[in-house]
């Protein structure tokens, strides 16, 4: 890459997500690009892999010869301090400019316009970060549908599987909840969904892919929907207690991803165990792309 033909600072912002992947590039009066793409191929463990591919992406969005005065990334996996400054150190010596890296959550709090707070995601899985006063980076969940990621979508599928396994356990006809799980998961009864379940080979993405039946059943009027739907809000509530609790300002939570900003039961169900657990933490859902926060992290680098 050339120098930019555009009014420098040109500052690029990438959200990498779990499934797609935004690049802004902003002149600061004006967004010049705003690039979409699949996330297929990020490797984010493997640090000359992960700036192989944001710099192919970089090559890719902005225009020939353009070369940005700073780059911020949020990396969907890049889950400790350690992680993300390996990637940072590889990409600065790359391209020559000032560059930072941390993970996708982190993008919440500066989009929504704030310098501290929780940033709390509830996609496909559910992770909470936020930082101590001294700056020191502080994440729970994000362990994963099979250990945990409660509150996401993948994570409130196994809930609503383990639901009624219990109720068809204590001899229960199935109910709406059951019979869109039978339907979704193409098995002939509930003792079949375990085979189903672990079967998958993408565990997040093709358990996740089934949370709408959930929902579906709460409005159709399952008892074990609405239970299922109401601890997934009280554990994405406990994601900010236990930030509260390694002291890290929980006075904003800035929430986003596509499960709780599109299914008002778990927002509202998220919201109360709120009020009853943090009653003075305002929850703010993001109402705009978090590659706004990237973006205002790499203009804080010129």
């Amino acid at each position: 890459m050339q120098d930019s033909p555009f009014p420098r600072p040109l500052v690029v912002g990438i959200d990498v997500g779990g499934t797609k992947t935004q690049l802004r590039a902003d002149t600061g009066s004006a967004t010049v690009v705003d690039h979409v793409r699949s996330s297929s191929g990020w490797r984010p463990h493997d640090p000359v892999a992960a700036v192989d591919w944001l710099c192919a992406l970089i090559d890719e969005a902005l225009p020939a010869g353009t070369l940005p005065s700073s780059v911020a990334v949020g990396g969907h996996a890049c889950e400790t301090p350690r992680q993300c400054e390996g990637i940072r150190s590889v990409l600065q010596e790359r391209l020559g400019v000032p560059c930072l890296v941390v993970g996708d959550a982190e993008l919440l709090v500066p989009a929504a316009g704030l310098d501290k707070g929780v940033g709390l995601v509830a996609g496909t899985g559910s992770v909470a970060v936020g930082r101590r006063p001294d700056g020191t980076l502080v994440q729970v969940g994000g362990w994963g549908a099979a250990l945990g990621d409660e509150g996401g979508a993948a994570g409130l599928v196994r809930e609503a599987a383990r639901a009624v396994w219990a109720a068809h356990d204590r001899g229960e006809a199935p109910d709406a909840l059951a019979e869109g799980l039978v339907s979704a998961f193409g098995v002939a009864e509930v003792p079949a969904l375990g085979a189903a379940l672990e079967s998958a080979t993408d565990v997040s993405a093709e358990w996740g892919r089934h949370a709408p039946v959930l929902f579906e059943a709460a409005a159709k009027g399952s008892l074990i929907a609405d239970e299922v739907i109401a601890e997934g809000g009280r554990s994405l509530a406990s994601l900010v207690v236990l930030l509260a609790g390694r002291g890290v300002p929980v006075d904003d939570v800035v929430v986003s991803g596509g499960t709780v900003l599109a299914q008002p039961a778990l927002h509202d169900a998220l919201l109360a165990s709120l009020a009853i657990l943090l009653p003075g933490a305002r929850l703010r859902p993001l109402r705009v792309a978090p590659v706004t926060g990237a973006v205002t992290l790499a203009r804080s680098l010129v």
